[in-house]
């Protein structure tokens, strides 16, 4: 992995190309991020940086930070963030405690893989959760929505680990691959990808090089 950074999503919109087509995009803001911590061979076992995103109001920092964070970054110099994620980068030695992350890392056309965390949807059922197909729709069956067949009756007689059941669905870490970006906005810290990202407004992500390049 070669650069990433930390973002959140902004909500979706849609552009023109410069060929006539109109895309979807997904609007991202992406940094600025702080590096706060350097991670060591030495010391740490293996190579990494932390990078903080979003910093804290001054005068909310005393109700939003803890101790053991406040110490970490005053230890590092820089000011309280709300969101702390590492990286396992190529080159972490060439980052410096203290360094600023923007948004212009990434060029117009690059791919990227981006991790977010799905929406949350409760206690849904099998159809809903697994997209299976109902049952038959008439009046006499009077079974529509059920999960359908469990197991066989006498033997195994159990139900078989992994069968697709109703239950939570959603909150889940999941990465999409090889996202486009379609525009960069320095000014302004933003990215806007070609497609969906995991996750509702507000929602964090990490978007990293992709690996399938």
């Amino acid at each position: 992995m070669k650069k990433a950074i930390v973002g959140k999503k902004l909500g979706m919109t849609q552009i023109f190309l410069p060929d006539g087509r109109l895309v979807p995009v997904t609007v991202i803001q992406a940094g600025p991020c702080t590096v706060v911590q350097k991670k060591t061979i030495e010391k740490d076992g293996y190579e990494a940086i932390q990078l903080g995103f979003d910093k804290v109001p001054e005068n909310r920092v005393a109700k939003l930070v803890n101790k053991p964070d406040a110490g970490h970054f005053k230890k590092a110099g820089v000011a309280p963030m709300r969101k702390l994620r590492e990286f396992r980068l190529d080159d972490c030695a060439s980052y410096e405690i203290g360094q600023e992350i923007k948004a212009d890392i990434f060029e117009a056309g690059e791919s990227v893989d981006i991790t977010g965390i799905t929406k949350g949807r409760g206690y849904t059922g099998a159809i809903y959760r697994w997209n299976q197909h109902t049952g038959p729709m008439a009046h006499g069956s009077k079974y529509h929505r059920g999960v359908g067949s469990m197991s066989a009756n006498s033997d195994p007689s159990r139900v078989f680990k992994n069968k697709h059941m109703p239950g939570h669905y959603g909150v889940e870490r999941v990465t999409i691959q090889n996202l486009s970006i379609v525009q960069v906005d320095a000014e302004r810290s933003l990215l806007l990808v070609h497609g969906a990202v995991p996750g509702p407004k507000e929602g964090l992500l990490l978007i990293r090089n992709t690996c399938k390049a």
